[in-house]
């Protein structure tokens, strides 16, 4: 093999180990992205012990990635915020709050479509 496609794949797996300790960081200290973990394991097993056809799955997992991506984009901008203005400011809390919108939206549709696809299976 050529050096350089050990080093592309070196970058790659650097890449990842720097995405995975991000996912852990996010893990440890982000009480809500925790909840939405918890959220998303109860998804996946209600979605297993249901029975869901495969559209149902696809649903259900890009439900679950959006929230979880949205968490982490919504921490990383609080701790951005925090580091570039740790005295208050109103257009940082501005941001945060939008941030935070954003997770509650994507919240709210996961649980509408939690709703579509659980319900009829459930009552």
């Amino acid at each position: 093999m050529s050096s350089d496609y050990n080093g592309r794949n070196k970058k790659k797996s650097i890449g990842f180990r720097f995405a995975w300790n991000g996912f852990i960081e996010v893990c440890k200290t982000e009480r809500n992205f925790r909840f939405h973990l918890f959220a998303a394991s109860a998804a996946i097993i209600g979605g297993a012990l249901l029975g869901l056809s495969p559209l149902e799955w696809a649903l259900i997992v890009m439900t679950i990635a959006l929230v979880l991506t949205l968490e982490m984009v919504n921490s990383s901008l609080e701790r951005l915020l925090d580091y570039l203005a740790p005295e208050h400011h109103p257009m940082a809390g501005i941001i945060k709050d939008i941030a935070a919108g954003a997770v509650l939206v994507a919240s709210i549709a996961s649980l509408v479509i939690a709703f579509f696809i659980y319900g009829p299976k459930l009552f």
